[in-house]
Order: C-alpha cells, then structure tokens, then sequence
C-alpha cells in the first residue's frame, strides 16, 4: 500500500511520462518575410508551454509555393504546418487536402478574427487556415523628399498624382528612385501587384463567360503605364525585384514610393533596419477614379495538411502563433508597432496600438478591398490579386514571366500582352472553360 507522499511522487512521475510522449517535433515551412523570421525568434516560448519542438523550413516565396503544393499534392508528408495563404486555402480545403481548425478552444476567440480574413480562409464557415497576419496593400512615401519637391500627399491619390510625384523625386545620379514597384515573376509575386492595378485601370482577368481580357484595351493602358513609370522612375534590374528586394531599397533610402503590402509598414519605420525611418508616410493605393483602387486582400496563414501524424501539436502551435497572447509577446519583446498586423478587431480596438502611425491607414485599405465585386466591369470570379480557380497559379505565373520580360526590356508591351492571351486562353480551353 503506497503512502500519500509515494502515491504523490508517483503521480507526478506519470504526468512527466504522459507529458514527454506527448512531446512532438513538427516540421513548418514558412516564408522569408520578418513577421515569420521574428516568430522564430520566439518559439521557444511555444516549446516551454507545451514541450514540443519546431522545426524550420524557411523559403522564398515563390520555392515556398512550389514546395508546399507539390507536398500537398503528392501527400509527400514533409511538413506538418504549412504557411499558406487566401488562394490556396479554399480550393486545397475543398479537396480534402487540409485539416478544419473547428475544435481550437474556447479563448482562441475565432470570432475576434477580422471578417475579411476568416471569410477568405474558411469553407462553409469552417475555418481552414488561421492568419497569423492580415494585409491590404498601400503608398509607403518618404515625407522628406515630398517636402523637398514641395508636393504634398493625399490620403486618396489617382495614378496620375503619384506618376507624376515619382518622376518629380527621382535623383538618378544620388540613387534615388520615384517608386518601386514589383517586378519579378510570379503570381503572388509582380501578378499580384499588376492584376490591382489593372483592377484600378477597370480591366479584368476574363469575362463574365471566362474569356480571357488580356486583348482589351484597358489591360494595355494599365501594362503601358507600369513600364513607362518604371522606365522613367523605378530602380535598375526592378524585373528581380519582389517583396523583399524592394523592401531592402525602400530601407536604404532608394526609393521615393513604394506600393506593397500594408504588412511593410512595421519595417520601413523601425529605426533599426531603415535608414528613413522617421520620414516615412501612407496613403490609400492609387486609382483612376473608376471606383476601384489597386489593392489587394491577403492573409498568410498557418494550415495543417490533413494526413500529418502531429495533428494535435500542430494544432497546438497555430493556436499559440496566432492568438492573442502571441500579439501581446511581440509586443512586449519587440514593442507594439512590430504586432503581426491585420488578423484581430482587438488589436484595431487596444488603446496602445492605436497610436501606431501606420494602423489606421492598414485598416482602412483591409476594408476598401472586396474580392467579391473585385473589378469594375462584372467577373465570374472571386479574389483581388487573384483568380480563386485551381488553373491561376500556373497561368498566373506564365503571365508573370511575360510581364517580367517586358519590364527587362526583352519584348513590347503589345507583345506581352499577346502571349498572355494565347497562354491563358490555351489553358482555360484545357480545363474545360
């Protein structure tokens, strides 16, 4: 018969066995952005509440795409977390492909997600991915050289106004850029980018009956406006420049404007990575007053595929990762202008983050973007910088590629244009479109 203090030491020896088998090592590939490489410098925190270790997988975005489609695809097993975002969640989840985040508990508090991010990564009001950050895009502009031009900013600029600040504020000779802009090919990449903004300029991916638009005179204007400003304004070498390559000229003082993801804020004003970091502004994107601007809806978000044998720690981690003790972790580590932005109303509604020079402007674009009436003229589909069918991810590339060309000077506008038609058109035509 045990005594009370054995019977005590024996219980507490079987919760640490119960706690060590249950330990797990999960495996999460994520991209190269600084909200996901601050994570990591965080995840210990995860592993002394739950004991289960992390490991990495750290990719550009475009290998990250590629990488994780093709392990969800094949049911390759390699990652037990994937980092996915507004595109990929509904389509792989109608496959079967990802496990339903229904069962987080109870101070998760799902419904504290913004509307626009649980909408876009949820089936049927079952939440499938979970954001660990929200996004919009806008104008980052360095007040310093406006001031200098003598230009002001409005909060609601047309193309025209920011064509014409950039070429104003371009100094060539001291390496500074009007605007930068993406260039590099990809469809999360300068399709992303161009697709808004050819929103703005009332053109479309396909009619109301899936033929592709690329032959119409307003996806030309928009490609012909792209090049002439960045031929005029942008950097050297801009068809190799994505996020993070404009992100890294923006911080050294290169570019005038720059128009991405509201979710760069944080860094362009951290003092300790910009070198402009206190004469930075925001702005709405640009339009040309038809109704629509050239921004975008985007959440990148963690998902488990379904068939992984660490489901449980797993759903542990995105429970941490995206929570609302996590923003409070950043906050007090990395103060609270470096909070993953975009995923929660209570972060929009604490007192301390409203100060935050560039949380308004963040909010105010998330909610002016709408992927269910995306573009002027009416669509068959839904998605901003997207089409939301399985075909657009290859397609959306292949038009990359040829957009990319242009910008390096290999082919004309009018060129690129053509063989975006005939790519999309044959493919469409091959899914049975």
């Amino acid at each position: 018969m045990y005594s009370r203090n054995a019977l005590r030491a024996a219980t507490a020896l079987t919760l640490i066995a119960v706690g060590a088998a249950q330990a797990e090592e999960i495996t999460i590939a994520t991209v190269n952005n600084g909200d996901m490489i601050r994570m990591q410098g965080l995840t210990d925190d995860f592993t002394a509440k739950t004991g289960h270790e992390v490991e990495w997988v750290t990719l550009e975005e475009n290998v990250l795409r590629q990488r994780v489609t093709q392990d969800i695809a094949t049911k390759g097993g390699q990652f037990d977390i994937m980092t996915i975002g507004m595109y990929e969640t509904p389509i792989w989840a109608r496959q079967g492909w990802l496990v339903p985040l229904d069962d987080l508990p109870a101070d998760y508090d799902i419904d504290d997600i913004l509307p626009a991010m649980r909408d876009g990564l949820s089936v049927d009001g079952t939440l499938y991915a979970a954001p660990f950050y929200g996004e919009s895009s806008m104008i980052m502009y360095r007040t310093d050289l406006f001031e200098e031009a003598g230009i002001e900013m409005p909060d609601a600029p047309t193309w025209d106004f920011v064509a014409d600040a950039a070429r104003k504020i371009t100094d060539r000779d001291n390496e500074i850029y009007g605007i930068c802009l993406r260039g590099k090919a990809g469809w999360g990449e300068n399709m992303a980018f161009l697709t808004t903004m050819a929103n703005s300029f009332g053109a479309r991916w396909f009619d109301e009956d899936w033929t592709p638009q690329f032959d119409q005179p307003e996806w030309k204007e928009a490609i012909t406006f792209y090049l002439d400003l960045m031929e005029d304004a942008g950097p050297p070498g801009a068809s190799t420049n994505g996020f993070n390559e404009n992100l890294s000229l923006f911080q050294q003082g290169k570019c005038g404007m720059w128009i991405d993801a509201t979710v760069a804020a944080s860094f362009v004003t951290n003092p300790d990575d910009s070198s402009v970091a206190d004469s930075v502004g925001f702005a709405l994107a640009p339009d040309t007053g038809l109704g629509k601007r050239a921004n975008w809806l985007w959440a990148w978000a963690l998902a488990i595929p379904a068939g992984t044998q660490k489901e449980e720690a797993a759903k542990d981690f995105i429970n941490w990762a995206t929570s609302k003790d996590y923003l409070a972790l950043v906050a007090e580590k990395e103060g609270w202008a470096n909070v993953p932005p975009g995923t929660r109303t209570s972060l929009y509604e604490n007192p301390n983050y409203a100060d935050i020079p560039f949380a308004q402007m963040t909010l105010e674009s998330i909610r002016a973007a709408n992927p269910n009436e995306p573009t002027v003229e009416p669509v068959p589909y839904v998605g901003i910088q997207f089409v939301a069918i399985p075909e657009f991810a290859g397609i959306g590339t292949q038009a990359g590629q040829e957009f990319s060309a242009a910008l390096a000077g290999q082919q004309t506008a009018e060129e690129a244009l053509e063989k975006a038609q005939a790519l999309t058109a044959d493919e469409m035509e091959a899914a049975g479109y």
